[in-house]
């Protein structure tokens, strides 16, 4: 029957039983949860979650080539281009050749770049803090170590 106020058909809600007994679609939902919390927490420094990942790469990696921040990223090289395009053009980082071997480029963060990633970083851990505060300490390194198994479990695999 449709909304009197909106002539739209009314919202159903949706009975997801089923799949929360699955710990994937958990996972999902909970990183959903998290994702928008971050993005919101990273929009006055002008980053998306991948974008802050690769800063915060660069920075502490000095020199890290460009497909080194991809394998550590877990991202496919090409759409890693974008990313890197992206702090260059903001001049957050420098993409240089690496002289011994002219196909690949080292990543460099610049002064502007560290010091964006330092505010962000800290808005990063003031999200978690919160987002976290309901937990208890036990739960939270419980979490933790049930999120380790499972990528090393994907690693071996």
């Amino acid at each position: 029957m449709p909304d009197p106020a909106t002539n739209l058909p009314e919202a159903v809600t949706v009975d997801d039983t089923a799949l929360r007994a699955y710990f994937g679609y958990r996972m999902k939902r909970c990183f959903n949860a998290i994702q928008a919390d971050l993005a919101q927490a990273l929009k006055p420094f002008e980053l998306r979650m991948l974008t802050f990942t690769a800063l915060a790469l660069v920075v502490e990696n000095p020199g890290l080539r460009q497909s080194q921040l991809a394998e550590a990223m877990d991202v496919e090289r090409p759409n890693l281009v974008t990313v890197v395009e992206e702090l260059v053009r903001r001049d957050l980082i420098t993409r240089d050749r690496v002289p011994t071997d002219r196909r690949a480029y080292s990543l460099e963060a610049t002064a502007a770049g560290k010091r964006l990633f330092a505010d962000a970083a800290a808005a990063v851990e003031a999200h978690e803090k919160t987002l976290l505060a309901g937990l208890d300490p036990q739960l939270r390194a419980g979490a933790i170590e049930a999120m380790h198994h499972i990528e090393k479990g994907r690693q071996r695999g």
